[in-house]
């Protein structure tokens, strides 16, 4: 008995921790896991211990382990996973499993700062600094400042990196490979088509 309510007690701990970490509210959670206020609150109490799909779901919503969960914490730092997607769309991140290629780990001060996705880049029009089969770090927000290099949906289609430049009238994307020509977008063009940012990129992991 004893033994069970320690578990139970690590586990509302370390719930309670990531919570913090994301900044993630009890409702939020009770959202993500399709649970009950009432039994959410006796899993942080450490009144109940929950099941293991419901274990996973947290571990999957926080990019960790179902052992970071369920174990008491040691020295060694948590790893912060996020999915490799082999393309994006609108709506990310994305559910469906089969887009996920791979698993890249992100530090504990950038999981603080938002929410992160990386993608795995095809196609050479932002040679010669991001080639083929590199992945970039992505820092999911809807806007960025002029200048800075963005994932962009067009009209649906799969995602494109470009730098992004605005003006008064709409936006560039501008290719870094001089064979590709820079395609401007009207503001009632980004509205119609439309044209979305899907967030920032922040960080380049090349492949050799």
């Amino acid at each position: 008995m004893s033994n069970n309510l320690g578990n139970k007690e690590t586990m509302a701990k370390n719930i309670r921790y990531y919570m913090n970490l994301y900044q993630k509210s009890r409702q939020d959670m009770c959202d993500a896991l399709g649970v009950k206020y009432t039994t959410f609150t006796d899993w942080v109490n450490a009144k109940a211990y929950p099941r293991i799909d419901k274990i996973e779901m947290m571990a999957n919503y926080f990019h960790i382990t179902k052992a970071d969960l369920v174990e008491e914490p040691t020295e060694k730092k948590t790893k912060f996973m996020i999915p490799v997607l082999g393309f994006v769309r609108a709506g990310i991140p994305m559910d469906a499993v089969e887009y996920i290629i791979d698993y890249e780990e992100i530090s504990e001060d950038m999981a603080r700062q938002g929410e992160f996705f990386a993608l795995q880049i095809k196609g050479d029009s932002m040679e010669p600094r991001i080639t083929e089969g590199d992945v970039v770090i992505v820092r999911k927000q809807p806007d960025i400042e002029s200048g800075e290099i963005a994932i962009v949906l067009v009209n649906g289609d799969e995602a494109t990196i470009k730098k992004v430049q605005k003006f008064d009238g709409g936006i560039n994307l501008i290719p870094s490979n001089p064979s590709y020509e820079v395609r401007t977008f009207t503001n009632a063009q980004i509205e119609s088509l439309p044209v979305q940012i899907l967030g920032k990129v922040v960080e380049l992991r090349a492949k050799f």
